[in-house]
């Protein structure tokens, strides 16, 4: 691996995943794996500019057709794409259309920016998993094959033990919490060939179970403020995302931007970076 490659620019596309959620800050907003790999990237990298185009709740074709086209016109240096998780835990799954959409934001993508970054995504370990795990592994086993095709890196998370751990997962059992969302960092970090910082396949110490009347409330905890909401949202054809944009997306303006720290030596939250320059959508 390069371990002296320098990066310029990122712009990262996808969901929730990438959006950062539940890694909350003590001011309400996300930071995730994306802006920790931002902050880090940053600090080699004096007049590093990053965008997170990521919106929670969005399909592969919502995030082709509204992120795909912002992000390649905005050069990067890296450009990272995860996408299609959220169709492949629908009721229904039209997995042709997901190949076919994965493959036109490749194609979009992998000319315009020096590196294309794609992801096998974790997978909670647990029944919902096993349930949806053919599907999983069909568009792990394409993201494959698109980037041998196109020349992008893969990270794989999904074959990574420690990331099926629930000690990884948050209360809603969909999203990493922050130790999570610092192992992904840390393992698209030493994919594009930089120095590794620590080993984030390392286990997790052994959890103790916890009783059988604390699952019980747990369980019923997690379906009145997630799961209800979940399959609510589903029946109804809402979505988490709707209404929302990109953290680095004008939605008013219909174009991205650019931010960078005010200091590379200590880059601090992404949340507090300014605003550079935009990027007009082609």
């Amino acid at each position: 691996m390069e371990t002296n490659a320098s990066y310029n620019s990122l712009v990262a596309v996808g969901d929730s995943f990438t959006e950062g959620m539940s890694d909350l800050l003590p001011d309400g907003s996300y930071r995730g794996w994306a802006d920790v790999l931002a902050g880090r990237l940053a600090t080699r990298a004096p007049g590093f500019r990053y965008a997170n185009l990521a919106v929670r709740g969005k399909l592969i074709g919502q995030i082709v057709d509204e992120q795909v086209d912002v992000a390649a016109a905005m050069r990067a240096d890296v450009v990272t794409l995860v996408g299609g998780l959220n169709d492949t835990l629908r009721p229904k799954c039209d997995m042709g259309m997901v190949r076919g959409r994965l493959e036109e934001a490749v194609e979009r993508l992998a000319p315009s920016c020096g590196t294309l970054v794609l992801m096998r995504s974790p997978g909670r370990n647990g029944p919902v998993m096993e349930r949806f795990r053919p599907r999983m592994e069909e568009l792990f086993a394409l993201i494959d094959d698109l980037a041998a095709r196109h020349g992008a890196l893969v990270v794989d998370l999904y074959g990574t033990p420690v990331l099926g751990d629930p000690q990884l997962w948050d209360v809603d059992r969909l999203h990493l919490t922050a130790d999570g969302h610092s192992r992904v960092a840390e393992a698209v970090w030493q994919t594009l060939g930089l120095p590794p910082e620590n080993d984030w396949r390392t286990p997790l110490p052994a959890a103790v179970p916890p009783r059988w009347a604390r699952r019980r409330v747990d369980d019923l905890r997690f379906a009145r403020q997630h799961l209800m909401p979940w399959i609510g949202r589903r029946l109804t054809g809402r979505s988490s995302g709707d209404g929302r944009a990109g953290a680095q997306y004008s939605a008013e303006l219909g174009r991205a931007f650019w931010v960078t720290p005010r200091d590379s030596r200590d880059p601090g939250p992404v949340a507090a970076w300014r605003r550079v320059d935009s990027a007009p959508l082609s």
